[in-house]
């Protein structure tokens, strides 16, 4: 029934979807926001992405005791070194297989047969655990960090579908 984050799944093991230009997969605005998140990631300028800036940028985060092997693996994602043409694939192969944004508003409209935008915490657990590819408690935590229902238990779920398509909150 309830299965649209089955599909995505599915489509991106069975390697549908995406085009051999990284560049097509992505709006303009999209590449400039990717473009500047890398800009701050490569810390020395150099062009790549290494171990040594992905450890500035956390710090400058506040994670100052980041170890080795989780900065390996994080560089270990890509085949090769991280420029910006590999960066913004990494992105992609992320995102390949996700339906598009109304396509899977439309999916959670069938849900808010009152046309609010948001359906109850409850309700959407409750299918995310028990229909199709379950849930596992440790998701459903991290989805209600990401995604926190407002005091009365409601989800905006046109955020959520946003975040899907998107990879980021939309500014308010």
């Amino acid at each position: 029934m309830f299965c649209l984050f089955d599909k995505a799944k599915r489509r991106q093991q069975q390697g549908e979807g995406g085009s051999s230009n990284v560049f097509s997969m992505f709006e303009q605005s999209q590449i400039q926001e990717y473009k500047e998140a890398f800009t701050i990631i490569d810390q020395n300028r150099d062009g790549i992405i290494s171990k040594d800036d992905l450890r500035d940028v956390l710090a400058t985060m506040g994670q100052l005791n980041v170890k080795n092997e989780e900065l390996e693996a994080m560089v270990k994602e890509a085949s090769g070194p991280i420029n910006f043409t590999v960066f913004l694939t990494m992105f992609g192969e992320k995102l390949k297989g996700a339906d598009p944004e109304d396509v899977i508003v439309s999916a959670f409209k069938v849900l808010d047969p009152e046309g609010t935008g948001s359906i109850k915490k409850e309700f959407l657990e409750e299918l995310l655990t028990t229909q199709c590819d379950r849930f596992t408690a440790e998701e459903m935590t991290n989805l209600w960090a990401a995604f926190p229902p407002d005091v009365a238990g409601n989800v905006d779920y046109k955020n959520i579908c946003y975040v899907i398509t998107h990879g980021e909150d939309k500014e308010e």
